[in-house]
């Protein structure tokens, strides 16, 4: 089946925020049927390797089917966290912005079911 290259914004919604110093960056699919290519594309070492030089520590992704969502913890991203960090997102907002022009490839037939 013919694949094609998308951003993750097509297919899924984002929010993000800070647990101390690290981000936490839930990523929902659109649609129930776009959830086994998120759980498949979106590991850990693919989103670690898309924050490559904001993410300093390892990355934990939790599953969550019930909600047709992965939620990603990204360690030591922000500097030591809101009250002491330098960034200028401290609290990490704009990681669900960042991950969302994550670049995927998905099977063309599932896009115009």
């Amino acid at each position: 089946m013919p694949t094609k290259r998308i951003r993750l914004i097509e297919i899924a919604h984002a929010r993000s925020g800070d647990k101390g110093d690290a981000g936490n960056v839930g990523v929902i699919a659109r649609e129930e049927r776009y959830y086994p290519i998120l759980v498949q594309q979106l590991t850990a070492d693919a989103v670690k390797q898309h924050f490559e030089g904001i993410c300093f520590g390892p990355v934990d992704r939790y599953e969550l089917p019930n909600l047709g969502a992965l939620n990603f913890i990204l360690h030591n991203t922000l500097g030591g966290g809101g009250t002491v960090s330098l960034k200028n997102d401290a609290q990490g907002k704009t990681l669900s912005s960042a991950i969302l022009r994550m670049e995927i490839d998905i099977d063309e037939a599932l896009l115009s079911a």
